[in-house]
């Protein structure tokens, strides 16, 4: 953090203006319901709106409790439930909303005794206490027009002294459900989604207090500021400290995430927005969580996993400057595990994960968390297993509760009969002997029964995933992911480290073959230091300006990253693959822009590759329709079954309630797949699928038996996998599957399971 920090900005200055009122009223003796009054009146008068209102959660819901502009006998009469209306929806999400014409909003609610009917614009803004809404500030104005985004800064900084006043005068019950649930002693089990596999069991340990930020409003800007430039220096001296002393894994495999990690520690943006927020006339505890709130709100608008972890890495600093700006260090980790432990967090980020004794630590629960954190890829190396998105976790279960983590079936049984227990006991037996049992596989050849050779490969994005090649005797890396690289970097990778990151995965490979796919960003893969024109306010980012499409566009982008894979595989065959191709012409125009690139390198006396093999991805269905025109100008066809099957049913993956509605094994997919398989017979071209479909044993059996050979997975896929290959007669599957397909069952997964378990194929069950 600089020690000359640049004028507070115009946001900052008309919200410290407004501070200074409300550290007035704050300081008077007026009654909580008088300083709620002056506040609305302030806030309506320095952003010149017409109505100013604040909604406090009380009993289950949203009374309001002070306006200036709407009719005062409402006030303590209109409720709004969580979720109804625009200001139960902004609770409910906590999220922002501004609008120009509030009625032509999905979730507005007209009460009548408000006299709203007036107005027209609407901007609310959620006040958190200790990370849920405790009710909503929101203005309002006659005429149609979006406040703009100084306004909206104003009204979030104060938003957050709001929650200060709110829980000094205690008006809200943010007590109720919490002491309800603490009360209860009796066994529980919680679900989640599996992260890392594995089971263990031991005592609850929480791994951080959550620290309540008592004081919002400054006495004395530039002491704060100080403040934080001390906690900077000693945040970053502890990172560097840990991550010069990352003992895991062989071969430094998890340099890449450390160091992304540092580059959050280092990053200037971060540093100066916390610094706006101080002169704004917060406190350093209030700017930091300022800055944070914020990132929460972008990482609910996120759609794409991978860049919703990078917040979360940003995040996890942020909860570790709070910790040290406001004296409270302590974690579980620095005190110590006295005895096998399930650590249990909100969230956690890579370096704190590596500060636990990995003797003692034997499961991890998250309440949040995904399978492309930084953090998942640090417990995979250290073995640790993990489950995440438990709800209720730090209303369900107490510090010292015995819990038994099972994330293979993604549960925690909490506080466990004697029952539960001896058969939690037995499976963790059964599954120890499993995981040797698999492991003794490595070595062995992916061959079915009738001796049918199948190409078992694995999914990568980073320098570190390449060890898993070793650790599972994968035959190579069917898809490299290009785009983790770009995503993670808080500038666009120049050509030399795109160039680094490729020969790396190359050496480290050695003789097995590498697949690397072109850069897929775009749409919900925002990059924050790109503009990519309107793609962030994209309503189908999946289906949006992304992928080929988006690098077709930026020529010099694919341009930079085909010189750079050029270089890194002189010497060697290197294989390319093009993602979200739609059409012939897009493929034809990449391939194109490689062979130019190639041209211009050998003029320039660069070494290069012996051969380019060149590739697509099949996951716009449309393209099946074309796809005999562009077999003979292909090498290789992979299909991304994730993408694919969402596109097929017009179904969103990332939603909640369709996640889980379409099978990957309905006629739908099967059909579609047998028929792709049926255009490229006879050809030169090689088929495999890349996805989550392909790691999971049952579905890879169909895979095979449809004709698909070449399999491109997560690495923990491998061992089941392969062991599944290793027990089928392919034979036997292929000559029964035209009938499965003509005559699909009711519930095609039992279909398959049932051929399965007479033919005896091992699908680990």
């Amino acid at each position: 953090m600089t020690n000359a920090p640049p004028p507070p900005s115009s946001a900052a200055q008309s919200a410290r203006n407004i501070l200074t009122r409300l550290h007035e009223v704050m300081a008077s003796r007026a009654n909580a319901q008088g300083k709620l009054n002056q506040v609305v009146g302030i806030i309506g008068e320095c952003l010149d709106s017409e109505v100013c209102s604040i909604y406090l959660l009380r009993e289950g819901a949203l009374e309001l409790y002070a306006t200036r502009g709407l009719k005062q006998e409402a006030v303590h009469v209109t409720r709004l439930g969580l979720g109804e209306g625009l200001v139960g929806t902004i609770a409910e999400h906590i999220e922002t909303l501004n609008l120009d014409e509030a009625a032509a909003h999905p979730d507005f609610s007209y009460r009548p005794e408000t006299g709203e009917e007036l107005f027209h614009s609407f901007a609310g803004v959620p006040i958190i206490r200790r990370e849920r809404a405790v009710g909503v500030l929101c203005v309002q104005h006659a005429d149609p027009r979006r406040y703009d985004d100084i306004e909206i800064e104003t009204l979030q900084t104060v938003a957050m002294v709001l929650s200060e006043l709110i829980a000094n005068a205690d008006l809200v019950d943010t007590a109720a459900r919490t002491d309800a649930a603490a009360t209860d002693q009796s066994a529980q089990r919680l679900s989640g989604q599996k992260l890392v596999d594995g089971m263990g069991a031991g005592v609850a340990v929480f791994h951080q207090p959550r620290i309540t930020i008592e004081h919002t409003v400054a006495d004395d800007t530039e002491a704060e500021r100080h403040r934080v430039y001390a906690a900077f220096d000693k945040m970053r001296e502890q990172i560097d400290r840990m991550a010069s002393q990352a003992e895991f894994g062989v071969g430094g495999e998890h340099e890449e995430v450390l160091e992304t990690y540092k580059m959050f520690a280092y990053d200037e943006g971060w540093s100066r927005r916390i610094n706006e927020a101080i002169d704004s006339g917060l406190t350093a505890e209030a700017a930091i969580e300022r800055v944070q709130q914020r990132t929460r709100m972008r990482m609910r608008q996120i759609d794409d996993p991978l860049l919703r972890d990078r917040m979360h890495d940003l995040e996890d600093l942020s909860n570790r400057l709070i910790r040290i700006v406001s004296g409270q260090m302590g974690t579980a980790a620095q005190m110590g595990l006295r005895q096998d432990s399930i650590l249990i967090a909100r969230n956690l980020g890579p370096a704190e994960l590596l500060e636990y004794d990995r003797r003692r630590l034997k499961g991890v629960v998250l309440e949040e968390g995904s399978l492309t954190a930084h953090v998942i890829i640090v417990a995979r190396a250290m073995g640790v297993p993990v489950i995440g998105r438990v709800r209720d976790v730090r209303t369900s279960i107490r510090e010292g509760d015995l819990l038994l983590l099972d994330a293979s079936a993604g549960t925690v049984q909490v506080r466990p009969t004697p029952a539960v227990q001896e058969a939690f006991d037995a499976k963790l037996e059964i599954s120890q002997k499993r995981r040797a049992n698999l492991a003794a596989l490595r070595d062995l050849p992916a061959i079915t029964k009738d001796g049918v050779a199948i190409e078992l490969m694995i999914n990568a994005g980073l320098r570190e995933d390449v060890a898993a090649l070793d650790l599972t005797g994968a035959r190579g890396i069917g898809l490299f992911r290009t785009e983790f690289q770009f995503l993670v970097s808080a500038t666009l990778p120049a050509r030399e480290r795109q160039q680094r990151l490729y020969r790396d995965v190359l050496d480290a490979a050695g003789d097995r073959p590498v697949i690397f796919r072109t850069v897929d960003i775009g749409g919900d893969k925002a990059l924050p230091y790109m503009n990519v024109g309107d793609s962030a306010q994209e309503e189908n980012p999946a289906m949006g300006w992304r992928a080929l499409r988006l690098a077709l566009e930026r020529e010099g982008l694919l341009k930079v990253q085909a010189r750079a894979l050029m270089e890194a595989a002189a010497g060697r065959t290197l294989n390319v693959m093009f993602p979200m191709v739609s059409e012939p012409w897009e493929y034809e125009a990449a391939r194109s822009l490689f062979v130019g690139q190639r041209t211009w390198l050998a003029s320039h006396n660069k070494k290069l590759p012996v051969a380019i093999r060149y590739g697509a991805m099949l996951e716009v269905p449309g393209l099946v329709e074309t796809l005999d025109l562009m077999l003979p100008h292909l090498d290789f066809l992979s299909i991304g079954t994730n993408d694919l099957t969402q596109f097929l049913f017009a179904a969103d993956r990332a939603h909640p309630r369709l996640a889980e509605r379409y099978d990957w094994l309905s006629p739908t997919v099967m059909r579609y797949l047998a028929r792709v398989v049926k255009i490229v017979s006879g050809s030169k071209v090689a088929l495999g699928v890349c996805g989550e479909m392909g790691g999971r044993p049952l579905e890879a059996m169909a895979l095979l038996g449809l004709g698909i050979e070449r399999l491109s997975i997560t690495p923990a896929g491998v061992g089941p996998v392969k062991a599944m290959i290793r027990s089928l007669d392919l034979a036997k599957l292929r000559a029964d599957m035209p009938a499965i397909l003509a005559q699909p069952s009711s519930d095609p997964r039992k279909q398959y399971h049932d051929w399965a378990a007479r033919h005896r194929v091992d699908l680990g069950d």
